[in-house]
C-alpha cells in the first residue's frame, strides 16, 4: 500500500482537471492505497455545495460522486486555510466532510511522507 498527497488548486473553471484529481483519489483508495487530498487556491471551492452538485469534467466524471467515494473509503482532505478565508469561507465549509483547514507546513509535510505527489 502506497501513500498519496493528492495537491487540487483548479477550481470550477477547469472542471475536468479539477475532477480528474478527485477521480485519481478516489481510484487510488478504491486499489488500498492511503490517500490525502490538499486543496488550495481555487481548489477550495470544490467542497461547496455548489461545486459537489455542478462540476463536472468531461470524461473525468463528478466532483461529488468523486468526493463520496474518497470519503468512503476513508480518504482525508486538508484545505488551505489562508485560500478559504480569501474566499469567503468559513468552519461550514468542512461540516460532512473528513476535512480540517491546514497551512503550507502541513502541505510540506504530508509531502514529504507521501510515496507519491500528484498536483492538478
Amino acid at each position: 500500500m502506497a501513500k498519496f498527497l493528492i495537491h487540487i488548486h483548479t477550481g470550477p473553471e477547469n472542471p475536468t482537471k479539477a475532477a480528474l484529481g478527485f477521480l485519481v483519489a478516489a481510484t487510488a483508495i478504491k486499489e488500498g492505497h492511503h490517500v490525502d487530498l490538499f486543496l488550495a487556491g481555487d481548489g477550495v471551492h470544490l467542497l461547496s455545495p455548489d461545486a459537489l452538485a455542478d462540476v463536472e469534467g468531461i470524461g473525468t466524471g463528478k466532483v461529488g460522486d468523486h468526493v463520496n467515494a474518497i470519503k468512503a473509503g476513508g480518504g482525508t482532505f486538508f484545505l488551505s486555510g489562508m485560500s478559504a478565508k480569501a474566499r469567503g469561507y468559513d468552519e461550514s465549509l468542512l461540516s460532512d466532510h473528513p476535512a480540517s483547514f491546514a497551512m503550507p507546513d502541513v502541505l510540506v509535510k504530508l509531502a514529504a511522507e507521501a510515496d507519491t505527489v500528484l498536483c492538478y
